[in-house]
């Protein structure tokens, strides 16, 4: 699966699954790092926690995975030697390449040459089920009260982030991780498909933005039929996306027929393909009533010329080169970020507003994963690592392992904010060599008040917040945590249907859908298992919503 990292490459936040964080109480902004969470200037301790920095050092065994780009010894990254100053803890790294990584960190466990800790421990869901069982691993719980005052503090304020990483046996063997660019529906990938129009072309013919579907398609008409790029060709392509992709996808326009419909979901939850949430009932969409009417609908714009044949079956290379050609020849497509399919043409292709009465789909998963950091039988000091790794998820100080350390990759404005130092020049592979990765979690009200976003990503929830959240669903699809027996249900359903699903996706656009069609497609979905599957996912979203209360 196509990982949600491509979404935030986008944003030249390449890095994302390395980032982690540690903590502190500090008492003023430019300190925050000095001192982590677990100490106070008094030197005294809460309950059984030590206070930091230990009096005595203590070395603790951890292997974790990197870039190629970062150092083998992480004791080399500055953030590395702030922390073990601060607390008193020397890490003793194994790391290894991320490429290297899955096959290695099996090799260790079947041959009992386990860490302390596995940090970014890139550990499957089903592997955290069959490891906790068995007692590879050892859950967090009986250490959050006393020990890890950040998380607990997290869980309380985001009962959504506990429910996440709580397996269906009600542990929690991992932590989570990652970074929330926005929150709940203005969340940075919670509408991931923008749809763009040619407001040059608009101008030349008279025309309006389009309010209405079917204001719209008068206004591809026009756009195929007028020769708004005046070359005296009629080489316009009206519409045109990526079938069945992260982005540009044209189940977006499915919500005027009040089913949107999203068949690529981030990496994160890859279980999610065409599902929908309301009342917290879940719901197929690809079945629906309203999905067949949007495919029927559509094929009308396909069989009048309005839709790129090559929609269906294009690559990102072509569907960019068509946004950059020379003379311009598209009208209107659906992308993550317009620059990245027409350049320097941005300023003339302005989002089309969802139209009237229109459901705008709130994209199913989570900007966060329960792949941070989990703690082994072997560990002779668990309560320690725990105390060590709550280090992870104190705001400021997870931003400065997360990018890198104030004056190293942040300066700070007037306010205490971090902000990024002017004076990076490739911040994707900077951000390799001097983040140290592996857990925590920013979210999205960290972003407000602790470290600034990139100006496009901060531009891109502003306009999710004020284009799309008015017409968006209130509830989604979001990462559960499914049991042994769940993923077995699934994995040996989903991946035929879903390859039908979008089979017959595509033929029905192209080729139209009878009645007798559609009776016939549908009837196939529930002979390949679909509702056994939809059982599965409505008791695990219920379970993951019983989790939060």
């Amino acid at each position: 699966m196509r990982k949600r990292a491509a979404v935030l490459s986008t944003l030249a936040l390449t890095s994302a699954l390395w980032l982690g964080a540690c903590s502190n109480n500090g008492n003023d902004d430019a300190d925050r790092s000095a001192s982590p969470s677990g100490s106070a200037d008094s030197g005294a301790s809460a309950g059984g926690a030590q206070t930091f920095p230990l009096p005595e050092q203590v070395t603790l065994k951890a292997v974790t995975q990197r870039p190629a780009l970062a150092p083998s010894d992480f004791n080399e990254m500055e953030m590395a030697k702030k922390l073990e100053t601060a607390t008193n803890v020397h890490i003793d790294w194994e790391t290894i390449v991320d490429t290297d990584y899955q096959e290695k960190k099996n090799l260790l466990i079947t041959s009992g040459s386990l860490p302390d800790f596995f940090l970014n421990s890139g550990f499957s869901d089903s592997e955290l089920i069959k490891y906790g069982k068995d007692g590879t691993i050892v859950p967090f719980n009986d250490y959050i009260d006393e020990y890890m005052p950040n998380l607990k503090a997290l869980f309380e304020k985001r009962p959504d982030i506990k429910a996440l990483v709580t397996a269906p046996d009600g542990n929690i063997y991992s932590l989570p991780v990652g970074e929330e660019l926005g929150s709940g529906q203005e969340e940075i990938g919670a509408n991931p498909d923008f749809l763009y129009i040619n407001q040059d072309w608009l101008t030349k013919l008279n025309l309006q933005m389009p309010t209405t579907l079917e204001e719209y398609h008068d206004v591809l008409k026009a756009f195929k039929t007028q020769d708004p790029n005046g070359n005296k060709k009629a080489d316009e392509i009206p519409l045109t996306f990526m079938n069945a992709y992260w982005t540009g996808d044209i189940g977006y326009l499915f919500g005027a027929f009040g089913v949107p419909d999203k068949t690529y979901q981030p990496g994160s939850n890859a279980y999610a393909e065409h599902l929908n949430v309301d009342g917290g009932k879940v719901s197929y969409a690809a079945e629906q009533d309203g999905y067949k009417q949007a495919l029927a609908y559509f094929h009308q714009w396909v069989e009048e010329g309005l839709i790129d044949k090559e929609s269906l079956t294009q690559d990102v290379t072509q569907y960019f080169a068509k946004g950059k050609n020379d003379p311009e020849i598209m009208g209107s497509f659906l992308w993550w970020d317009h620059t990245d399919v027409v350049a320097d043409r941005d300023a003339h292709y302005p989002i089309v507003p969802p139209f009237k009465d229109m459901v705008v789909k709130w994209n199913n998963g989570s900007a966060l994963g329960r792949g941070g950091a989990v703690i082994t039988k072997d560990n002779k000091h668990p309560e320690l690592t725990a105390q060590w790794l709550d280090n992870l998820y104190e705001p400021h100080t997870a931003a400065e392992v997360r990018w890198g350390p104030v004056g190293v990759w942040f300066d700070q404005d007037a306010s205490g904010k971090y902000v990024q130092k002017t004076d990076i020049d490739n911040p994707g592979e900077y951000r390799q060599k001097v983040a140290l990765g592996g857990a925590g979690v920013i979210t999205g009200d960290d972003f407000k008040t602790v470290v600034a976003p990139e100006e496009r990503a901060q531009q891109r929830m502003d306009d999710i917040a004020n284009i799309y959240v008015p017409q968006m669903q209130t509830e989604k699809y979001s990462n559960i945590f499914f049991t042994d027996e769940e993923l077995a249900t699934i994995d040996s359903i989903k991946p035929e249907l879903q390859t039908y699903t979008n089979s017959m996706r595509a033929k029905f656009l192209l080729n139209g859908v009878t009645d007798g069609d559609w009776d016939d497609y549908v009837s196939k979905l529930k002979k390949m298992g679909l509702d056994e599957l939809m059982k599965v996912y409505q008791d695990g979203y219920d379970r993951y919503v019983a989790a939060q209360q």
